[in-house]
């Protein structure tokens, strides 16, 4: 199997290189390049002008506003995007909403919900996890009972990743009790400014307001949000998942921090000479790198499976699992080069204040909060010991 890029792909890299040369805002890569977080106007600005270029999203139909890419595109596009510093967009709506209502959503919902997210008048959020559904996902009890042209929705939902800016959710409910664990589940599009709504922040281990719980108590959603049809959600959760599931190989974050760990060593010192020519850390990088390489190996395959039509199945869970794994690795290398410089969370610094920043390297204020951060790749969709029992039932018919 040829893995190549083509020379039309290669020429496609030129441009999406020329484009972020031109448009990436210097402050926006600055913040990302240094491990620091981006408020929610930085993030729609990038966005906002990624939708100017009609590169929002690469991976939709040209008849619905995306720009219609190739597997490999969307690849190439990805990795240039990260190791240039830039950030990629919010991928609720986007990456992961947006392909249900394409395949299962109807025509009403797809004019007014894709429209508005290329003009980025919607932050969406996931409601998936509840407590006592997380990996257990199909345990959901957050239900919604029909009341005329609306549901009415109650429970709890948790791990809502920027649900403090997002006005939208798209949401697993209970819509039939009695049915078996898996059915009786429906996909619903909550409006998160309705009454009844409560957003309470959950503090990560980085000290970070990334994730929230949501509450829901007798909030009503028209009928109209209701993508595909009653007690049917299961299936679209899932199909969701494996769009979900696949990016999180993130070969291009990957590849971007692993250049920023090969740079670090080489400006760290050890008994007086650079890290990196301590034979003892160099094979820890190493090894990390071979890993890093095989994972493109394997997400060069799948792309190329994509460009003939194929759909992803279990290879998406492969990837989620080396994928995040590799990215822990390089960010545990990243703090152990930096040693006792690698200080904890500094609330000063997350504030934005340059005057509270420590000596040493610019990467020491970072690589503690970014390697606790990290801790979650291996929990959330779908976490990889779940993963693995996936492939051992689909691959290995065990």
């Amino acid at each position: 199997m040829n893995l190549a890029f083509t020379a039309q792909e290669e020429a496609f890299r030129a441009e999406v290189r020329r484009f972020l040369a031109d448009e990436l805002p210097r402050d926006i890569a600055d913040k990302v390049a240094a491990g620091r977080r981006l408020g929610k106007a930085e993030i729609e600005r990038w966005q906002a002008i990624l939708s100017r270029r009609g590169w929002l999203a690469p991976h939709w139909p040209a008849a619905y506003g995306g720009a219609g890419w190739s597997a490999a595109q969307r690849f190439i596009f990805e990795v240039e995007m990260a190791m240039a510093h830039a950030p990629s967009p919010i991928p609720f709506g986007l990456n992961m909403l947006a392909p249900v209502l394409i395949k299962y959503g109807s025509e009403e919902q797809k004019t007014h919900w894709l429209g508005r997210m290329l003009r980025g008048e919607d932050w969406w959020c996931q409601g998936y996890s509840e407590p006592g559904a997380g990996s257990d996902l199909a345990n959901i009890r957050t239900t919604a009972v029909r009341d005329g042209d609306h549901y009415i929705v109650n429970g709890q939902k948790t791990w809502t990743t920027f649900g403090q800016h997002a006005n939208m959710m798209f949401c697993l409910v209970r819509t039939e009790k009695s049915a078996k664990r898996q059915q009786g589940i429906s996909f619903l599009l909550v409006d998160l400014t309705s009454p009844g709504v409560e957003v309470r922040p959950i503090i990560t281990l980085d000290g970070d307001h990334e994730v929230n719980e949501v509450f829901f108590t007798d909030v009503r959603a028209p009928v109209a949000n209701l993508v595909g049809e009653e007690n049917q959600g299961w299936t679209y959760a899932k199909y969701l998942l494996t769009y979900e599931r696949t990016s999180m190989a993130g070969i291009g974050s990957s590849s971007a921090a692993m250049a920023s760990l090969k740079a670090l060593i080489r400006r760290e010192t050890k008994n007086g000479k650079p890290l990196a020519d301590d034979p003892l850390f160099a094979t820890r990088v190493a090894r990390v790198e071979i890993e890093l390489s095989n994972l493109r190996t394997t997400a060069m395959r799948v792309v190329a499976a994509a460009t003939r039509g194929e759909v992803p199945g279990p290879e998406s869970s492969m990837l989620k699992i080396r994928g995040t794994e590799v990215r822990q690795q390089i960010s545990a290398l990243a703090r152990r080069a930096i040693g006792p410089g690698a200080r904890a969370y500094l609330a000063e610094i997350a504030e934005d204040d340059p005057g509270q920043l420590p000596a040493g390297d610019a990467l020491a204020p970072s690589v503690t909060p970014t390697y606790l951060n990290l801790r979650k790749l291996t929990i959330y969709g779908g976490s990889n010991e779940v993963q693995r029992n996936i492939i051992s039932k689909t691959t290995l018919r065990l």
